[in-house]
């Protein structure tokens, strides 16, 4: 099969009675891409972003309805969404819950599987380490050098200049938790003793720290909250794949 990265020669084109069943798509731009008159059966849509916008389907912004759904199968995850110290404390207590259990339900020759083109519950670890690092360490409390090295970085990372050059894999697993539990705590810290002044103050977004994006303490929280629930929702997802 062919494959095209990295290339815009399809932008604003139109295809007419073009087979793409069993295309796959990935990192890709598809906003504003309208589908007409178009066999949709086994269509599977997965987007982090996809409650920053609409999608429609036969005129219905489904978003609303796809969100609803994800908090009633993630108990707790509404709270990604809380502005005062006490909601966000509540919906930290809530994802680290429901990671505890998947961690020490995952059984250990699963940890390092991983379904293709996906992380494994390892690698999604050592992921989440990173964000911390990025929205706590860097966002929140402006630390120069926030990263663990056995952090993951998100895909294309690398194109952004912005990998420190001893990252490493971690020795095992344990190490990975290790790690983990630390930045949980800190996490758990932080909130302890959050006040809704605090929360207010303003921050740089640690990917971007010139853009127009200015977030708050309370941003920085929310995209915790937010990475945490994205990706247990992920791990479930693939451990139910790799389950014999």
């Amino acid at each position: 099969m062919t494959t095209y990265e990295r290339t815009n020669e399809f932008a604003g084109a139109t295809f007419k009675r073009a087979d793409f069943s069993g295309a796959t798509f990935r990192f890709c731009d598809l906003s504003g891409v309208s589908m007409n008159g178009v066999d949709v059966a086994g269509l599977a849509i997965d987007s982090h972003d996809l409650f920053f916008g609409s999608l429609y389907v036969n005129g219905v912004d489904v978003v609303p309805y796809v969100k609803a759904e994800l908090n009633r199968q993630f108990p707790g995850r509404e709270l990604q969404e809380a502005t005062t110290p006490e909601g966000l404390r509540e919906g930290w207590n809530a994802v680290q819950q429901a990671w505890h259990a998947t961690v020490t339900e995952t059984p250990a020759t699963l940890r390092e599987q991983h379904v293709p083109d996906e992380w494994s519950l390892s690698q999604t670890l050592r992921h989440l380490i990173l964000a911390t690092d990025a929205w706590l360490l860097a966002g929140i409390h402006r630390q120069a050098d926030p990263f663990h090295r056995i952090g993951l970085f998100f895909t294309g990372a690398e194109h952004m200049g912005i990998v420190p050059e001893d990252m490493r894999e971690p020795h095992d697993f344990d190490e990975v938790l290790a790690v983990r539990a630390e930045r949980q705590q800190m996490v758990t810290d932080f909130l302890a003793t959050a006040t809704q002044a605090q929360l207010d103050e303003p921050r740089q977004d640690p990917w971007n720290p010139e853009g127009d994006w200015k977030p708050t303490v309370g941003d920085c929280l929310r995209v915790i909250l937010e990475e945490e629930w994205a990706h247990l929702r992920y791990i479930r997802r693939d451990l139910a794949r790799l389950q014999p």
